[in-house]
């Protein structure tokens, strides 16, 4: 069961900053003009062994002269409604206001888990505003610093402590593969579907997870067996009036953190946009394998083999620096080539699942490392002794040991991924890689 949590609040009240302490990232931009957050963010927090979701949205405002004051309070809608615990955010150095009454007002009305975040703690005399937030009616607050990271502990524990635990009834076998169909709005994910299970569907059993989360639809013909993960369908029609681009990528968290494999879907009719590149971080952060499906390609004039290879050559370059994964042009309408779809995304969830032998392993890559060994660091040398693969892991990941882990950079941990997938086959799967003192 996929975990989401979301971060709310009027503007200026340090959500972003928050956002990038949980996260540890620098991804939302961090300012002190209000509106500043208008492009959704999304991250993935670990703590205590707990992996959930987290979502950024825009300051809460009413009767403002933002151009997008409408928009941004339409997604912050769409996070409350759709998260699972939500993190109001307030600013104990300025105490209540208007706005933080209505944001509470709205937050009562979810009946979700809310928890109370007083943040800035750390500007003097904040303290002394702290028990006015008791007025709002959700709870004791709990005092933060987004700035220097004091708090944010005991407000993890309470945001793991909150978190619903999955029904584990409603979960599929977990030896079967579960492949997600993910992608922006119109290009082509429900015709994929349909041209997947559309004719035969009595072969084609639903597992009901949770509200708001994935539906697994079991797909056992043609010599396939696998889960489809499917998030459509499960609010009514007339409960969806948000922002469409938006509400793709909340409902995309669902479904990918539900899979092995995604099958990214992108619309060839109106090439690779920004949205696309969200999703695409969004399945690497979650460590999935990955299909790209280029629909409607048969709307295409040149669909020449040389326009293929430019094409492929501009997602590879839009995604880079993970290139190692298959690229497939199809057509969901004429049912061009969605076997081949099928055909890949097992292969990838075989290579996500494929263990080399230790001794395999370090034949070959001890070799290559005495070829290429790590660069010098102030007249000391990093010799790597042994490697092996973890089995347990849920991606390929593979242990170096060496006497001086923390020298080996970035750039030789690719090369060791690249000497990695030139031997053994781990297309459209991640890799992770460790260092560690022999």
């Amino acid at each position: 069961m996929s975990r989401l949590v979301a971060i709310v609040g009027r503007p200026n009240v340090g959500k972003s900053t928050l956002f990038n302490r949980l996260t540890q990232t620098r991804s939302a931009i961090v300012d002190d003009t209000a509106g500043t957050t208008r492009d959704r963010q999304y991250g993935k927090v670990d703590w205590d062994g707990q992996e959930f979701s987290i979502v950024d949205t825009g300051g809460w405002v009413v009767n403002s002269d933002d151009i997008f004051e409408e928009e941004i309070n339409k997604q912050v809608h769409i996070a409350i409604d759709e998260a699972d615990v939500i993190l109001f955010v307030v600013d104990a150095s300025v105490g209540v206001t208007d706005l933080d009454d209505k944001v509470a007002a709205i937050l009562r009305r979810s009946k979700k888990p809310v928890i109370l975040v007083a943040n800035k703690e750390d500007k003097s005399d904040s303290r002394y505003n702290v028990p006015e937030f008791y007025g709002l009616g959700l709870g004791d607050p709990i005092e933060v610093s987004s700035a220097n990271g004091s708090g944010t502990g005991e407000l993890l524990d309470e945001i793991v402590k909150d978190m619903p635990e999955p029904d584990m009834d409603d979960k599929p076998e977990e030896n079967i593969a579960k492949f997600a169909i993910v992608g922006r709005p119109n290009a082509g994910k429900s015709s994929l579907i349909n041209a997947f299970i559309g004719e035969e569907r009595h072969i084609v059993t639903d597992i009901a997870g949770t509200t708001r989360d994935s539906i697994y639809h079991r797909y056992n013909k043609y010599g396939f067996d696998f889960y489809l993960v499917d998030t459509a369908g499960i609010r009514k029609k007339q409960k969806v009036n948000e922002d469409i681009e938006y509400y793709s990528v909340i409902r995309s968290i669902r479904a990918i953190e539900a899979s092995d494999v995604c099958i990214m879907m992108i619309d060839a009719t109106r090439g690779i946009e920004a949205q696309d590149g969200n999703i695409f971080s969004l399945i690497q952060r979650n460590k999935k394998g990955l299909v790209v499906c280029v629909n409607k390609w048969d709307l295409i004039e040149d669909r020449s083999l040389e326009a293929q290879k430019r094409y492929e050559q501009a997602i590879r370059s839009k995604f880079a620096p993970f290139t190692d994964f298959p690229i497939i042009f199809t057509s969901a309408l004429t049912k061009q080539r969605i076997f081949k779809v099928l055909e890949t995304a097992i292969q990838v969830y075989e290579n996500r699942r494929r263990i080399i032998p230790t001794s395999q392993l370090n034949t070959y890559m001890l070799e290559q490392i005495a070829i290429t060994p790590p660069p010098s660091n102030k007249g000391k040398f990093v010799k790597i002794k042994y490697v092996t693969m973890l089995k347990e892991a849920v991606i390929p990941t593979f242990v170096f040991f060496c006497n001086l882990p923390q020298w080996v950079k970035e750039p030789y941990r690719r090369f060791l991924e690249n000497k990695i997938r030139e031997k053994w086959d781990f297309h459209g799967t991640p890799i992770q890689i460790f260092m560690r003192d022999k």
